[in-house]
Formats: structure tokens, C-alpha cells, sequence
């Protein structure tokens, strides 16, 4: 770490922290409808209501929450599958592209609706305007918004007395998506046109090369398969390179949503590397702020609603201290670079501004802090986006990635999913300390009993079953291996981290592994589902129990969770837990290869 990386990490996390605040502040009132905004547009959202037939002052347990829930994100993922399908039919399709396959459409719907939005295609090449505008950007608005309410709901639990219920989802989720993601969407897409990203509807454009070049493409018959000669080779013709083809399209308006709502999903197959949608440092530095603020912001919101804001300040101390050790692991880790290219002279660096390190699979507009930033941010949250080629990054600095979206992506997370999973640590932790003092556990004046633990050892054990049994079938099946391009450890870790990916909802990839194969996309589509929906129940079932409880008052024998021990406790839980579940796995992938580099192997 050199002072320009310390720098520039320090400047974000006080940015970070301090544009938290007021998104907070706002947040909260938005929920309990004390917002300026809520009362402007009160009539709209109450019309909405009424068109719907939703009886907005009636609350639900969280059984309807739950079933509500579910039930809506299903139907979503039907007519994100619909579209998918049909899109070669439907208008706003001006590159003539026809349907996806239905294993391919199946993988991408689930994937949208659970918050992951894991692309094993190419965007730009693949699917319409209609269908990034209508069918994927509505589910990065419905998937992030669904996150958002659940939580709400889980604090609701810890706020209320003896209640049975604990809010209604139609009304919590039209309120975030009205007044919330939309707007914040808007002020986002705005500040990323100004640096350069495009927003339009113009069909592809086709602009001459500035040198005209020759190169080797397969030949291909009446039907477009390509010809092959009587030994089985692929037969090649000389074509001339003139010009080259340039995709537009309503990108910002998509890049927005996709970082605000910590999905992930870009319009260009390159992500938020591709200049089109993340142009300059500053758009950089702005998309890795949209990723983590609404995830910050809800631990103050959590204080704030349960009337203990000391609560929620430890929470984000949790997080803030989780995160700046990645930070400082992962931009050292690429720093170092490659010890086998140093030993042989070789310049790693792209210019003389980022002296050694690891280049590889970066843009030079970033450099290795800003990329290690954003590496660290969109797999600490649930997002998946990447302004750098993860298969790039060193051993350690692969690891680290890997690491934070197993241990649940709860530093922050994902908006919504990252704070209802560390309030399911925070459990876990009180509920450790109060077996090794004898006392029943305690968390926010509310009594964590047998119920709760079981709840929580479902959402604490699900997702690394679902992880390291994917990862099993794979490395086992024909058609698992037959993806990988790098054998050896790097080929295991691209499985391991494909799976990682997708039962916990981030998206991102190694990107050495084919998976657009019926077989990966039918596998990762049901880790995403069950990753997702199979953790949401029980965090609601946790809501409703603890609505249920009454509130009792500390006394000298209750554990304090909002001081520095009850930070270390939670800081420890979360790692503990994640060591235990995935260390033998990653000592396989990344720790051999690590091994590999520096013996060059």
C-alpha cells in the first residue's frame, strides 16, 4: 500500500460514511410515511393502491409477507422469461435479435429477479432495448426494492411489542421504488451522462476503421454453420476488417439502477469496464458510492427505527472495519503483482502513474486503487459489476472476492440482503456469548430463543450447502469440466467461484468458465433461486417471531451490542463461520495457486 492507494481508500470510506447520513435520514422517513415526498405524492401512490385492489392500512403477518413476496417475484421471473423468449417478435428490437434459449432465458430470469443478475451471454449482442429496458431494468428496480422491505420488516420485529404483524409488502415496496430507487436512480443516471455515459435509442451504428486489416473467420454454409474440411477441421477465409460496429442504447439509465440497487447486470458484456458505461474516474469513484450507500445507509436506518441509534452505529463499524481490511489486502495483493514477471524484468504497470503491480485485466483510467476499491465493493455487497477482469487478479487478490461474497455478502451486502444477513450474525454472535456465560441471549431487548436460532442456522447454512454441493456436481460432471479453459487450481476456483456467485446473489465471475451450457445454466439458476428466497423466508419467519415478543430491559447480566467488544464478537462470527465452511475449498483453489506463483510453478 503506497500513499496514493491509502489515499484514495481513506477518501471513500469518509465519503462513504459521511453521504450515509442523510440517505438514512431520508430512508427512514420514507418508511414510516413522515417524508415531505410521501405526503406530495400521496395521491399517485394512493391511486396505485386502489388500481391494484390493495387495502393499504391493512398490515400482514409475516406468513402473507412472506407468501406476498414470493408470489410477486415469481410472477416477475414468468414475465421476464416471456419477453426473453418472445423478444424476436416484440418491438424496440432494432438489431433483429431472436430468442434466447430455455435454458439461457430460464438462468437470466432467475438471475434479474433474485437480485444476481449473472449474464452468461453477451448483452449487446443478445437482447433488445425492449427487453434491457422492460424486462431487466424492471427487475433491478423490483429485486432491489424486494431486499429493501424484507429488512424493513425484520427491523420492524425488533421494534415492535407484542405485535402479529409486521407491515404490508405492497405498500413497502411501491414506497422504495416510488420514492427511493427511482429518484436516487435519476440524480445517478444524470451524473454518468455528464462524465460520458450514453443514453439513447438508436440502432447500432457502423463507423470505418481507422486502418483497414485482414484476419482468418470461419466459414459458414447456407444455414450459418460453419464448414469443415474432410478431416473435420474448420475451414477459414480471408476477410477484410473496414469497419467495425458500435452499440448504443439507453445505457446510463440501466447503469444507474444496476449499481443503486446492487445488481450488477451491464448493458455491455464488458461492464462497467466498458467506457460506455463507466467513462472516467470520476463515474469510477460515483458507481462504487452508488453500489454501498443504500447498504450504509440501513444500519442507521435500523438504529434509528428500533430507538437505539448506538445499535445501529455498531453494525457499520462491523462493516466498515471488514471492509477496509479487504481493502487493504486486496490493493496490496495486486500491488505486489507477480513476483515470476518481476524476477524476469518485466514492466506489470500500464504507465509510469501506477509503478509495479498487477495490470492485467485493468483499465489504466482506474489504476489499482480504484480497481481494487471497486473489486472489494461489489463482492462485499451483493452487485456482481466490475470495472476489472476478475480471472485477472493475482491469487490473493482473487481470493479476497471470493471470500467476501461466501461469507454472505454482509459487508455492507447488498442493499437490504446485506443488513438482514448480519443482523442474522448478530444473532449468532449474542447467542454464542450467551452459551459461554449460561444466559439466555438477548439482541435489542429481545429474548433469542430456540425458534430464532433455528431460523437462523437454515439462512447461515443454506447457501454454503448450495455452494459446495454445486461446486461438487460440477467438478464430478462431464459437463461441469467440460467448461473449464484453465486446469488446475485456477479451474477449480472458476467453478468454486461461479457457484459462490450464484448462490449468494452477487453475479460476478472469474470469466475463464464457460457456463452458457445447458448445464450450468440450469444449475446456477436453482443455487440463485434457493439462495435467495430460501434465505428470505426465514428471515421473515425471524420478523414475525420477534414482532411477537415482548421488549425487555437490559440489565447488568445483558450483553452490550453496541460497544467495541460487541463490534470484535460480530467481526469474529462472520469471519469464524465462513473459515470453517470454505477454508478446505479455497485452500485448493486460490491457496495452491498462490503457492504456484511464488515458487514459479
Amino acid at each position: 500500500m503506497n500513499a496514493n492507494n491509502l489515499i484514495q481508500s481513506g477518501l471513500f470510506i469518509v465519503v462513504l460514511l459521511a453521504a450515509a447520513v442523510p440517505v438514512a435520514r431520508y430512508l427512514a422517513a420514507v418508511m414510516d410515511g413522515s417524508s415531505r415526498v410521501v405526503r406530495w405524492f400521496g395521491p399517485l401512490e394512493r391511486a396505485l393502491y386502489r388500481v391494484a385492489g390493495v387495502d393499504a392500512q391493512r398490515e400482514m403477518g409475516w406468513k402473507a409477507y412472506a407468501v406476498a413476496t414470493i408470489a410477486f417475484n415469481a410472477l416477475g421471473a414468468l414475465f421476464l422469461y416471456a419477453i426473453l423468449r418472445l423478444q424476436g417478435f416484440l418491438p424496440g428490437n432494432p438489431q433483429q435479435f431472436g430468442a434466447m434459449t430455455p435454458d439461457s432465458a430460464f438462468n437470466t430470469a432467475v438471475s434479474f429477479v433474485t437480485n444476481t443478475n449473472w449474464q452468461d451471454y453477451t448483452p449487446e449482442q443478445t437482447v433488445s432495448y425492449l427487453t434491457q429496458m422492460l424486462g431487466l431494468t424492471v427487475q433491478n428496480f423490483f429485486s432491489a426494492a424486494t431486499a429493501i422491505v424484507v429488512v424493513i420488516a425484520l427491523i420492524r420485529g425488533f421494534a415492535r411489542h407484542t405485535a402479529q404483524t409486521i407491515g404490508n409488502f405492497w405498500v413497502d415496496l411501491t414506497r422504495v421504488t416510488m420514492y427511493v430507487l427511482m429518484p436516487m436512480s435519476i440524480v445517478i443516471a444524470a451524473l454518468l451522462m455528464s462524465q460520458g455515459a450514453i443514453q439513447n435509442m438508436t440502432a447500432y451504428q457502423d463507423v470505418p476503421v481507422l486502418q483497414a486489416s485482414t484476419y482468418d473467420a470461419p466459414k459458414l454454409d447456407a444455414q450459418g454453420n460453419p464448414v469443415k474440411d474432410a478431416k473435420g477441421n474448420p475451414v477459414t477465409v480471408k476477410t477484410a476488417l473496414v469497419k467495425q460496429t458500435i452499440a448504443m442504447g439507453p445505457v446510463a439509465s440501466q447503469e444507474a439502477i444496476k449499481m443503486l440497487g446492487t445488481n450488477g447486470g451491464g448493458f455491455f458484456n464488458a461492464n462497467s469496464s466498458h467506457p460506455y458505461e463507466n467513462p472516467t474516474p470520476f463515474a469510477n469513484f460515483v458507481q462504487i458510492i452508488a453500489i454501498l450507500i443504500i447498504p450504509a445507509a440501513l444500519c442507521l436506518v435500523f438504529g434509528q427505527m428500533i430507538g437505539d441509534r448506538r445499535q445501529g452505529v455498531a453494525v457499520l463499524a462491523a462493516m466498515t472495519v471488514a471492509f477496509a481490511v479487504a481493502v487493504g489486502v486486496e490493493i496490496s495483493a495486486e500491488q505486489g503483482g507477480n513476483p515470476t514477471l518481476a524476477a524476469l524484468h518485466v514492466d506489470q504497470s500500464a504507465s509510469a502513474l501506477q509503478p509495479g503491480g498487477n495490470m492485467e485485466g485493468k483499465e489504466t483510467r482506474f489504476g489499482i486503487a480504484q480497481t481494487g476499491i471497486f473489486t472489494v465493493a461489489t463482492t462485499a455487497a451483493s452487485c456482481g459489476a466490475v470495472d476489472a477482469m476478475h480471472d485477472s487478479l493475482t491469487p490473493l487478490g482473487g481470493l479476497v472476492p471470493m471470500l467476501l461474497i461466501q461469507l454472505g455478502e454482509v459487508i455492507f451486502g447488498g442493499v437490504g440482503s446485506g443488513l438482514y444477513g448480519m443482523l442474522v450474525f448478530a444473532l449468532l454472535a449474542v447467542f454464542v456469548a450467551g452459551l459461554m456465560i449460561g444466559r439466555t441471549p438477548e439482541y435489542v431487548g429481545k429474548k433469542i430463543e430456540s425458534y430464532e436460532m433455528k431460523m437462523v442456522s437454515i439462512v447461515v447454512l443454506l447457501t454454503p450447502l448450495l455452494v459446495l454441493v454445486g461446486t461438487s456436481i460440477a467438478v464430478l460432471a462431464d459437463a461441469g469440466r467440460a467448461g473449464i479453459a484453465n486446469p488446475g487450481p485456477h479451474g477449480f476456483s472458476e467453478i468454486l467461484y461461479a457457484f459462490s456467485s450464484a448462490a449468494n446473489n452477487n453475479g460476478s465471475a472469474f470469466a475463464g468458465l464457460s457456463v452458457n451450457t445447458p448445464f450450468y445454466n440450469w444449475l446456477t439458476g436453482i443455487a440463485m433461486w434457493f439462495g435467495r428466497f430460501g434465505t428470505i423466508v426465514p428471515v421473515l419467519a425471524i420478523a414475525g417471531s420477534l414482532a411477537a415478543k415482548k421488549r425487555i430491559a437490559a440489565t447488568s447480566g445483558t450483553l452490550p451490542t453496541h460497544g467495541p467488544l460487541f463490534v470484535v464478537l460480530l467481526i469474529g462470527t462472520v469471519v469464524l463461520v465462513g473459515a470453517l465452511t470454505y477454508v478446505p475449498a479455497l485452500a485448493l483453489g486460490p491457496g495452491v495457486e498462490h503457492l504456484m506463483m511464488w515458487l514459479g510453478a
